[in-house]
């Protein structure tokens, strides 16, 4: 893999907590999931426009072929479209969904890819596996692959023959086939980040294995994927090769130039952007 020196440079502080970091049409979008807000950043401004104020916490976000902005809505488990300036409700997601609801990805078809905890994650550290959902474009929703330990950052490659779902308390990321009729097979490890010796999140926590939590895709078919220790970013190749880059990050965006990830420090928020990098979806 590339060794291209990487400069990480900072956007945008100040903020609660950052999730679901996009590159959209030219601008950069995340939501503020403490304030539950939608944010915009128009080039490389470091000051954000509200776009949607929300009543739950908002966590995954991404457009549909319609230019539509789907919302993972954490605590009721349920997706919202922002369109015309209006939100509403597009899908229920409870009956599938044991915990709150987490990242999403919609592809080329209108069909959102969205996790969920899988359970109370608050009040008991028993890990426990959950279900990735695809909600298709009428809202239904479809259960497509069970007892993933929290499928979090999800991608889905150009030719929408692959999906890669970060199974962050597992330590690895997944792949499947996605087929014609919009389920899944052959599920794999697509990359592993160390044996998994724990049980209750305290002692994953505890642990110094990488937890992949936001993944993006780039034109090379490297993944970059988020540390949920908020250690770093590191851009890792089918088989679990890695190469680290110099952030410390949680959620991730992949563009042309760019890969946006949201950074931790210990009272604040940041959107830091990391230049360059191969051009990708």
């Amino acid at each position: 893999m590339s060794t291209e020196n990487r400069e990480p440079v900072v956007l945008s502080n100040g903020h609660a907590f950052l999730e679901g970091v996009r590159w959209h049409d030219g601008a950069t979008y995340a939501s503020d999931f403490h304030k539950k807000q939608i944010l915009r950043w128009d080039g490389d401004t470091a000051k954000p426009e509200v776009i949607v104020e929300m009543d739950d916490e908002p966590s995954g976000i991404d457009w549909n072929p319609q230019g539509e902005l789907i919302i993972s809505s954490q605590v009721d488990r349920k997706l919202l479209k922002f369109a015309d300036g209006e939100l509403s409700e597009f899908a229920d997601l409870n009956e599938y969904a044991g915990g709150n609801a987490n990242d999403l990805c919609v592809d080329g078809q209108g069909r959102t890819w969205v996790g969920n905890f899988g359970w109370d994650v608050y009040s008991d550290p028993v890990i426990r596996g959950a279900t990735l959902m695809r909600v298709d474009p009428d809202g239904s929703v479809h259960p497509v692959a069970e007892d993933i330990e929290c499928p979090n950052g999800i991608a889905v490659s150009d030719d929408e023959k692959t999906i890669y779902v970060a199974e962050t308390f597992a330590a690895q990321i997944l792949a499947f086939d996605i087929e014609a009729d919009g389920s899944l097979s052959n599920r794999r490890v697509w990359a592993s980040f160390g044996e998994k010796a724990w049980t209750e999140l305290p002692e994953m926590l505890a642990s110094d294995v990488l937890l992949p939590d936001g993944i993006a895709l780039d034109a090379e078919g490297a993944i970059w994927a988020t540390d949920c220790h908020g250690r770093g970013v590191t851009r890792v190749a089918e088989g679990g090769e890695q190469e680290a880059a110099p952030a410390f990050a949680q959620s991730i965006s992949a563009s042309s130039r760019t890969v946006r990830v949201r950074c931790s420090t210990s009272c604040e928020m940041t959107l830091t952007i990391i230049v360059p990098t191969p051009a990708s979806r």
